[in-house]
């Protein structure tokens, strides 16, 4: 174990944490973008229809003043935020990751357990390593074609 100072450095180096950090800004920068986009694009060419200004709506009950226009304008970000991460991210993620599996389940498989003690044991094995019981070898299936899903 080193000194503080070096935990402290080794610490903050560390890959992952490096990258959150930036992945932390970059999403901060983005959220900040696409509330002006929709602060000052959107709402406006929404409010051209009925000639109605947004981010001046407000209501004032006893002193307090409600801004609709501002929480209507936070609420299309939040939610052209969430479309754009679920459709730039999410889906694109969770289809690789199927796509995974569905590499992985087709993979032939090149052990078989051992009749005496339900061992792993490779197919073309002729005794167990584990219990040294004889078995009979399995031929080991051709391997699929390069390219093929």
């Amino acid at each position: 174990m080193g000194t503080i100072r070096e935990d402290f450095v080794a610490f903050i180096n560390k890959g992952n944490l490096v990258q959150l950090a930036v992945a932390f800004v970059m999403g901060v920068a983005f959220s900040a973008l696409v509330t002006a986009l929709v602060a000052d694009i959107f709402t406006p060419v929404i409010g051209i229809a009925g000639k109605f200004d947004f981010a001046a709506w407000h209501t004032t009950i006893n002193g307090s003043t409600i801004m609709q226009g501002a929480f209507l304008n936070a609420l299309i970000s939040f939610v052209t935020v969430a479309v754009v991460v679920f459709f730039v991210i999410a889906l694109p993620y969770q289809r690789w990751t199927e796509r995974q599996a569905k590499k992985k389940a087709a993979a032939a498989p090149t052990t078989r357990a051992c009749p005496e003690c339900l061992s792993q044991i490779p197919l073309a094995a002729k005794r167990c390593s584990f219990c040294t019981s004889v078995v009979v070898p399995v031929a080991s299936p051709a391997p699929a074609a390069a390219g093929s899903t």
